[in-house]
């Protein structure tokens, strides 16, 4: 029985809770910090979940406290994917990013669409290099 918005809401935030809880002690450095999500989907729907995925990617962009994201696919393994995002404020993504309107249609269907929990874990980013050009 699929679980509703409010409650997968929450297994969102215990789940970035505890991932907070394991990072090493300190605060975040004025970079922002970052999560790994690794999500397992049923096989076959893939296509449902990118659906899903892609309005609240399109609409994190337009966030203040948004850093970036990039979205990957394990080449061995097409129903497995992992979400890297960095924002400038942890307490924002806690309190603020994750209640958005727009994530409760993906929030919602990710009982029914995965396979797996959701891992998350929080990193503290240190250093960024991009090519030139």
């Amino acid at each position: 029985m699929p679980r509703s918005p409010a409650h997968t809401r929450r297994d969102t935030l215990a789940l970035l809770a505890a991932a907070v809880a394991a990072a090493p002690a300190g605060a975040a450095p004025a970079r922002g910090i970052s999560f790994i999500v690794t999500l397992h989907v049923k096989p076959g729907r893939e296509q449902e979940f990118l659906r899903l995925l892609a309005p609240v990617l399109d609409a994190m962009r337009h966030e203040k406290t948004f850093i970036n994201a990039v979205l990957h696919r394990d080449p061995e393994d097409p129903t497995r994917f992992m979400l890297y995002e960095t924002w400038a404020d942890l307490d924002d993504v806690v309190e603020v990013q994750l209640k958005r309107d727009y994530r409760s249609a993906y929030h919602a269907a990710l009982p029914e669409l995965l396979r797996e929990e959701r891992g998350i874990a929080v990193w503290q980013p240190m250093r960024a290099d991009f090519a030139a050009g």
